[in-house]
């Protein structure tokens, strides 16, 4: 599954998770960009964990529940409470890292991890934003994290 979807993606077993989700799936909102796991521009849930794509193969993965960015919007095209929230904070400047950011904030919460602006810098400390927008990208998960 795929975005709450049944996919059936015939892939090379030494594709990796970020290569088939942009080459195969269609979905290029998940960024590549180290290809190394130093980043965290590929960032995306796995059965609700949160991996880097570039380090793992697709065939891991059959049966798993995969959620890119592409996923969270709601209904009508409104978007998750975190990517609002980045709107609000004004927490990215290019967008590369966006994507990345927003998916392991989305894990940071679900895993109990959002508990103060310290404990956020801490778990997202794998995703870089190469333009310094910290700050931002924390209070947008923390206010996330105070509304549920």
């Amino acid at each position: 599954m795929i975005n709450g979807e049944p996919r059936e993606i015939a892939v090379d077993t030494r594709t990796s998770l970020l290569d088939m989700l942009r080459e195969r799936a269609g979905l290029p909102g998940t960024k590549k960009a180290c290809d190394h796991g130093a980043c965290g521009a590929c960032t995306v849930l796995v059965d609700g964990r949160r991996i880097n794509s570039c380090l793992t193969l697709a065939v891991m993965h059959e049966g798993a529940q995969i959620t890119t960015i592409e996923g969270l919007a709601g209904s009508g095209g409104r978007l998750h409470p975190l990517q609002q929230a980045f709107i609000d904070e004004d927490a990215f400047q290019c967008g590369y890292c966006t994507a990345g950011q927003i998916m392991s904030g989305l894990g940071c919460i679900a895993e109990g991890h959002a508990g103060s602006p310290a404990e956020i810098r801490e778990w997202m400390s794998g995703n870089i934003c190469r333009c310094g927008a910290y700050t931002n990208i924390v209070n947008a998960v923390a206010a996330v994290a105070r509304d549920r």
